[in-house]
Formats: structure tokens, sequence, C-alpha cells
């Protein structure tokens, strides 16, 4: 992932930041715990297209 796409990609919900979680190949909202997919190297930026963290997945 660019670092510097990265630095200006935000949550869609919050608006808040993300974190990359390279081994899963997510960009992960510690506030609204979702995780946005990254298909083919494109961060797929959509609310219904996003996974719901386990109440048991750590955010880091």
């Amino acid at each position: 992932m660019d670092a510097k796409l990265l630095e200006i990609l935000v949550c869609p919900v919050c608006k808040g930041p993300l974190a990359y979680e390279k081994s899963a190949q997510e960009l992960i909202c510690k506030a609204d715990r979702l995780a946005y997919a990254i298909k083919d190297g494109i961060p797929v930026m959509l609310q219904a297209e996003a996974r719901e963290l386990e109440a048991t997945e750590e955010v880091r």
C-alpha cells in the first residue's frame, strides 16, 4: 500500500484514520471496528462492503 495514499484515506463512516493490516490486505477503522478490503491494490471504501471486526479481534 502506498504510504501517500494511506495518509489521505479516511474511514467513509467516521472520517477517522485507518490502519493498514498488511497480512490481511485490509484497512482497519479502530473507531467503527470495520475492515475495508484491498482488492488488486485498490481499497474498497464502501461501508456495505466492509467487514465488521469480531469482538475477539485485536485492533492495533
